[in-house]
């Protein structure tokens, strides 16, 4: 069998039921129903600085980014989104708090989707002019509920931000929009406390079917937001709840994406690039492994198309976990080493020639795979 393929198909215990949800359209990307899960991130540029936005997004979209927000406080800012919006190969999300002109001039210059909440941004008037904007732009919207801003009612009568404050939040402002004929929205229910965050999100995937933006908000930086956006997210994921997601680091965008991805790829639910499964190495290794796959993951982050390749230090794990990858390589004795192809025992390498003769197999398997494909 060979290694690239999928191994829920197989193994049932790796079978992920996602939930039911309808579907929308973000621009030209679909969310929920039966949509692969979709990764998106946030700018920190000045939205007002369109050049600045616009090479952040370009950078976003080479790391794989799906969707990118853009945040849209003052009209600077909307006034350069319709350049914004040109330039981006992705659909962009408008970022709108309290004012409702920024939301509809975000519609206008072709936000493909608004972040807002309707409750937030005054009379039923203002709320009646926003859907109108997005409905005559073809926009759709995500209700963004957070733990950090909830209404003053809920925070009195529940005494804290709970899970059950965050839902009835949530379904609240839901209620408005399909008072207005509008259902082409998703919903987010953001902690930072992950238990609050995840116990939110399961109440809500109870309570409703609209797709979930499924999130950890202000996680923190790139190590400790990673680890606690991955306890979170990946509880939610593993049970089949959310439809789009942002890991919320206080890093560079790019590192969201990439971490993101990582998730997804770790639960089988999407695929893209090289998958580099490696030991963490001991006193058994017979070349630099963590050097090696330093250098390797770099070398590789050109490629788009899903593959798999081993990098194991010694024979004791290595063999076996050749026989699961499309490309393995394994630490022999006096320098010579072992390459697998497909499962299978290719040829030896000696030390010096490592991570250059992965790279070249890596781009070889990955143009096979790409021309089979298509």
């Amino acid at each position: 069998m060979s290694p690239n393929h999928d191994p829920a198909a197989h193994r049932p215990w790796r079978q992920i039921q996602r939930r039911k949800s309808r579907q929308i359209r973000v621009g030209s990307v679909l969310v929920g129903g039966d949509a692969p899960i979709t990764v998106q991130t946030m700018t920190n540029t000045s939205t007002a600085d369109a050049k600045a936005t616009i090479e952040q997004i370009r950078r976003a979209e080479e790391a794989g980014a799906d969707i990118v927000r853009v945040s849209c406080p003052d009209e600077e800012s909307t006034a350069a989104l319709g350049e914004i919006v040109r330039a981006a190969q992705v659909p962009i999300v408008a970022d709108i708090h309290f004012h409702y002109r920024r939301a509809i001039e975000a519609a206008k210059a072709g936000a493909a989707c608004l972040r807002i909440n309707p409750g937030n941004i005054g009379s039923a008037e203002r709320v009646r002019e926003v859907v109108q904007a997005a409905k005559d732009h073809g926009c759709s919207m995500r209700i963004g509920v957070n733990a950090g801003s909830l209404e003053r009612e809920l925070l009195e009568r529940y005494g804290e931000p709970c899970p059950e404050a965050l839902v009835e939040s949530a379904l609240t402002h839901a209620k408005i929009l399909e008072d207005h004929d509008f259902l082409d929205f998703k919903i987010s229910v953001k902690a930072s406390d992950v238990f609050l965050a995840v116990a939110a999100y399961q109440g809500l995937a109870d309570a409703c079917d609209y797709p979930l933006h499924i999130g950890i908000t202000e996680a923190g930086g790139l190590r400790a937001g990673t680890v606690k956006s991955s306890i979170g997210l990946g509880m939610l994921l593993w049970s089949g709840i959310g439809d789009t997601i942002r890991v919320s680091l206080s890093a560079d965008p790019v590192e969201e994406v990439k971490v993101g991805y990582e998730m997804l790829k770790s639960l089988g639910l999407r695929r893209r690039g090289v998958t580099v499964i490696s030991c963490p190495s001991c006193a058994r290794q017979q070349f630099d492994v963590i050097k090696t796959v330093e250098v390797l993951e770099e070398r590789l982050a050109h490629i788009t198309t899903p593959l798999t390749v081993s990098v194991i230090g010694c024979v004791v794990n290595g063999p076996g976990e050749a026989t699961m990858t499309d490309i393995g390589f394994t630490g022999g004795g006096k320098g010579t080493h072992q390459v697998y192809l497909g499962g299978l025992p290719a040829h030896r390498l000696k030390d010096e020639a490592i991570v250059d003769h992965l790279v070249k197999l890596v781009e070889a398997k990955a143009a096979e795979l790409a021309a089979a494909k298509g």
